[in-house]
């Protein structure tokens, strides 16, 4: 089999650490190699279109709430994890390249619902269809089966610590 650059790092730690457990080492360094690569990916498709990793997340929330993809503003900050006062800084940027706009909530005058804009399903549906080939790319080292084996066992791994409900490893 054909060896990468973690294979290589692996050689020095079994001769350096020998209390390392390698298989788990290895698991773990080519997850957070191929997770800063697609990153790096999604970081440049962002960027090609103007946004932020930040802003991403934020037109992603609005766009994943459905039509007419809105949601209140203290909601989206909660979701994005991000504090009001930022949430206010980026809403302004987006809302300054007519990508969002605040909408009063038609129940409750205190609270202002976030809307995705024409111009901002656009610009986010084009740069999505982008890093989804990307993407699609990197899975085609892959064939279908194994592919399908790998989301299976991503995700037994995910379910096993936790990640598939949000929590923390060692929580």
């Amino acid at each position: 089999m054909e060896r990468d650059r973690v294979d290589e790092k692996l050689e020095v730690l079994g001769r350096e650490l020998p209390q390392i457990d390698l298989p788990t080492e290895g698991i773990v360094q080519r997850i957070q190699r191929l997770a800063w690569q697609l990153n790096r990916s999604l970081n440049e498709t962002a960027s090609e279109y103007g946004l932020s990793h930040a802003d991403w997340g934020l037109l992603g929330s609005l766009r994943a709430s459905g039509a007419p993809y809105r949601r209140p503003a203290g909601k989206l900050a909660e979701h994005v994890s991000i504090t009001p006062g930022a949430m206010t800084s980026r809403l302004d940027k987006l809302e300054g390249r007519g990508l969002v706009r605040r909408v009063p909530d038609a129940d409750d005058r205190r609270v202002l619902q976030i809307e995705l804009t024409e111009e901002g399903d656009r610009i986010w549906s084009e740069a999505v269809g982008v890093q989804a080939e990307k993407e699609r790319l990197i899975a085609a080292a892959l064939d279908p089966d194994e592919q399908e084996q790998l989301n299976g066992l991503l995700r037994k791994l995910m379910l096993a610590v936790g990640a598939g409900q949000g929590a923390k490893i060692g929580a």
